[in-house]
Order: structure tokens, then C-alpha cells, then sequence
């Protein structure tokens, strides 16, 4: 049976309804087309009317195969065919995949998504035939790749195995479910019975593979991820399609400037890109074109102000936002060196301490939550910039103290300090007086950390920065460790208290 292309998916779908469908379907690749291919393929199969009570998705782990398979042998409510979905299942995955689940375990993990990384998580504990008790610290270097440079910060997996325990999840490694499965399918089940796999990944050495090949159909959903110019044209066929979609159904357009302006600030990446277009169609209203201006004025992602956003959004503690523009400054060449970015959070860490040494000086009566822009200019600032002046001639008098010391220790040589200035500079709050309103809303922000949170955060930079400079560890892993540790544990409905990170 063939192996078809995603873009190839709508011939075949017209084909298939005069001349019939396959039984079993094995859909992969790129998470948003296999699912929107899922969609399809289901209501193509399936008449509206007959689509809730005979299409049942089974969620892709493990130890629900056994239903899947009792679900595919068991005639359905009504006449007619049924739909059988094994989701996202993680059935294919070998021991090779090993660094693959753990990277997806983490970045889920990252993303606040227990749920999804204990799926990852378990599976790639399944394959390695491992139990919850093998995972001791002293155990994981030996039992994973240590070159995976994530274990490097274990309290990730610490947190992530009490929530497995907790929600009484059970590792399977037992059943050869791929063989379960092959044999399912070899026997056939009931006329007018589909089933359909969805996953990420395919081995297609395995004779579960074969099976599907030899009596379903495959759908590859696959998309290129390198930089040849082959791969960048299917990844910009496979974004226009999705854009166009979207577009179509609403009615809408977009300018070629404003395209390549919002795909400069996400590149390849689906569900992002089609999420940023329905926010610019809500956006413009009944205006029927998408603008460069409107990609501007509701994304807020040009290259010029990226770094701000990444700091911005490390500072209102959104662990989504903060991956996303650091993943987007790393990879579209807008620093020279990883360590800008370490050095841009050290940045504002360090402003939001003095803020608040500000607030517990006799400066920092005039401020209070919840106080209005209007009053902070009017009495706030002005307390700001005499905190200031006060720091700055508490460092100055510290300075020539030094100096003194210096002179009698070396008989007066003098000590050099051509950056003492600018050193002076990373100590005031307000280093731009004339501009009070990031004053303003750092103030604001400086209520979602407690002062204990943010001196155990200067604590991991400078880890993570002797981690850049002596160890071999991804810079990206790096950064993520750090975004983590800052953002995490931010709950906005609750009060300004939150526990150590």
C-alpha cells in the first residue's frame, strides 16, 4: 500500500471516497499537520452525523493498547464505519530514541507541561526496562548519555518522578506492545473497523512498520528541519499552506512584507506561526489585510527589541515567553555569544534587587501596590533618583577608600579604573531619569519575586556562568536551567509570596 506526502493528502482523500479507504493508517511527523491530518482523514471516513458516537480516540500510552485493540474488535453504536485513533502514541520508539524522549521529557518539563513530559518520561524509561527506584542521583549518569548535558541540574527529574508517583503512574516494561499491535493487524479485525496512529516518531525497521505498509496506508508528515535550500522551501510550502488555511476560513489576507516580517520572527515553527496569525485576524477586525504595522503593534518581535522581550518576559516570570525568545535569539544570529543573554537576566536580576533595597529604605515609603502611574511620577521618582545619587556616593566613597589602600600598599601607585563609571551605571535604578515608565513597571514586577528568590537566582547565574566557561554543556540547556529556575512557581492569582527557587 502507498506511502503518500502530507501535501499529496487532499487528492487522496477525494480518490478514497469513490474508490474506498484503507483499514489501518499510520499518520507521523510534525505534531500540528499529523493532527490536522487526523481531522481530515476522520471526517472524510465519517459522516457528521455518525462522527460523535463512532470515532473514539485513545490516548497514545502504553498500557491503553489493550483498549485500542477491544475498540477496533467491537462493532459500533450505530451502523456504519468506525474510527479507532491511537493519539500521539509513542509505540515505535527504540532505545535510539533515548536522547530524543529526553530532550521532549524536558522541554515539556520546561513548558510547565507535567502531563506531557511524564509521558516521554515513562516511555524512555519503559525501553530501558527501568524502575522508578533504579533513578537515584548517583545511578542517572550511568544510565543516561552523560553527553545529553541535561542531568547537569537533576532537580528537573526529582520534581517530575514525585508527580509520577503521586498520579500513580505505572511504567510498562513488561508486553511487547509493537509485537501486540503487528499481530492485531496481520489478523484483521471487523469490516468497517479504521484504525488510525498518530505519533512523532517511526522506526521503520520494525516489523510493525512493515505490517502497516504492507496492508494500510501511511501518511508522512514529516517535515525538513536543516538550512539546505531544498529543506527551507518545503518548510516555507508547509507554513503557507497552514497560513492560508487560516486565512481562507476567515476571510482574511496578508501583505508579503508583513508575512516575511512575522516569519523572520518565528521561522519554522507551525504552531507558533499559525497561532500568531489568528491573533492578527482578531486583531485587524473587518479590515481584510494583515500589515507589516499590525505584525508590529500585536507581536512586538522585531529583531531590534527580541533581547527586551526575552528580559521582559524573564521578568514577569512566562517560562513559554522566555524560552521562546531566547530559542529565537540563539538561532536567528542576533547575539554574537550565548553569554549576552546570561548577562541581559544578571541585568535585571540585579535591578530588581536594588528595587528592593529601594522599597525597604526611607526612600521607598512613597511606593505601595497598586499605585497609580500619575502618583508615581509625582512622588515616587523623584524618591527614586535621590536613592540613587545616595548609592552613587555611597560607591564613590567606597572607591577612594580603596584607592587610599591602594596607595599605601603599593607606595602610590594608583589603581586603574577606566570602567568604574559604567560599573557605577548597573547600580541605579533609574539609569535614563528622563524616562520614568520602565521605572514604573519594573516596581511593579519586582512584587512577583521575593528578595530571598531573587539572591538564590544571582546564585544560579553565576553557576551557570562558570558552567559556560569550564564545561562543555549546551549553552541553550544552559539558559533553560536558568529560565526555569527564575520563572517557575509564578501563580498571578495568588499574592506577591512565593517560595524559594
Amino acid at each position: 500500500m502507498p506511502v503518500i506526502k502530507y501535501s499529496e493528502l487532499k487528492k487522496y482523500l477525494n480518490e478514497a471516497s469513490l474508490k474506498g479507504f484503507g483499514q489501518v493508517y499510520l499518520i507521523f511527523g510534525e505534531e500540528v499537520l499529523y493532527k490536522n491530518t487526523l481531522n481530515e482523514l476522520v471526517g472524510a471516513i465519517l459522516p457528521d452525523a455518525s462522527k460523535e458516537l463512532n470515532y473514539e480516540p485513545v490516548d497514545g500510552a502504553d498500557d491503553n493498547l489493550h483498549d485500542v485493540i477491544n475498540k477496533l474488535n467491537t462493532y459500533s453504536l450505530l451502523s456504519g464505519p468506525k474510527v479507532v485513533a491511537y493519539c500521539d502514541s509513542r509505540i515505535f520508539y527504540t532505545k535510539e530514541d533515548e536522547e530524543t524522549l529526553l530532550e521532549k521529557a524536558k522541554e515539556a518539563y520546561n513548558k510547565n507541561n507535567l502531563k506531557k513530559s511524564a509521558k516521554y518520561f515513562l516511555n524512555l524509561l519503559s525501553l530501558l526496562k527501568l524502575d522508578y527506584d533504579d533513578l537515584n542521583q548517583a545511578n542517572r549518569e550511568k544510565i543516561f548519555n552523560s553527553e545529553l548535558a541535561l542531568l547537569n541540574e537533576h532537580s528537573w527529574i526529582d520534581k517530575l518522578l514525585e508527580y509520577c508517583i503521586d498520579n500513580k503512574l505505572s511504567i510498562n516494561n513488561g508486553k511487547d506492545n509493537k509485537k501486540i499491535l503487528q499481530n492485531a493487524i496481520e489478523k484483521g479485525f471487523p469490516r468497517g473497523n479504521y484504525l488510525v496512529i498518530t505519533t512523532e516518531l517511526v522506526n521503520k525497521k520494525t516489523g510493525l512498520f512493515g505490517a502497516i505498509k504492507k496492508t494500510g496506508i501511511i501518511i508522512d508528515c514529516s517535515v525538513p528541519k536543516g538550512t539546505r535550500r531544498d529543506d527551507k522551501a518545503v518548510q516555507a510550502a508547509v507554513i503557507n499552506e497552514s497560513m492560508r488555511s487560516i486565512l481562507n476560513k476567515r476571510g482574511k489576507e496578508i501583505s508579503r512584507d508583513a508575512y516575511n516580517a512575522l516569519y523572520s520572527l518565528t521561522g519554522f515553527d507551525l504552531r507558533t506561526f499559525a497561532n500568531n496569525i489568528e491573533k492578527l485576524t482578531d486583531y485587524i477586525g473587518e479590515r481584510e489585510e494583515i500589515t507589516v504595522n499590525d505584525v508590529k503593534s500585536v507581536l512586538k518581535r522585531t529583531k531590534k527589541d527580541l533581547l527586551y522581550e526575552f528580559t521582559n518576559a524573564i521578568t514577569d516570570r512566562d517560562v513559554d515567553q522566555s524560552l521562546f525568545f531566547m530559542s529565537t535569539l540563539l538561532s536567528g544570529g542576533d547575539i554574537k555569544h550565548p553569554l549576552q543573554l546570561l548577562a541581559a537576566v544578571a541585568n535585571q536580576i540585579r535591578k530588581l534587587l536594588m528595587i528592593k533595597s529601594f522599597v525597604k529604605s526611607r526612600y521607598g515609603k512613597a511606593w505601595y501596590n497598586g499605585c497609580q502611574y500619575p502618583q508615581f511620577q509625582a512622588t515616587v521618582m523623584p524618591a527614586v533618583i535621590e536613592f540613587d545619587r545616595e548609592i552613587t556616593g555611597r560607591i564613590n566613597e567606597w572607591d577612594r577608600m580603596l584607592e587610599d589602600d591602594e596607595m599605601l600598599t603599593k607606595k602610590g601607585k594608583k589603581s586603574k579604573s577606566g570602567t568604574k563609571k559604567a560599573a557605577d551605571k548597573l547600580f541605579l535604578i533609574a539609569q535614563n531619569p528622563g524616562s520614568p515608565y520602565p521605572v514604573y513597571r519594573m516596581l511593579q514586577k519586582s512584587g512577583r519575586f521575593t528578595e530571598n528568590e531573587l539572591v538564590s537566582a544571582m546564585q544560579s547565574i553565576h553557576d551557570a556562568d562558570l558552567c559556560f566557561k569550564s564545561t562543555g554543556q549546551a549553552p541553550k540547556l544552559i539558559l533553560e536551567d536558568i529560565i526555569l529556575k527564575i520563572c517557575r512557581k509564578y501563580n498571578p492569582n495568588k499574592e506577591s509570596r512565593f517560595q524559594n527557587v
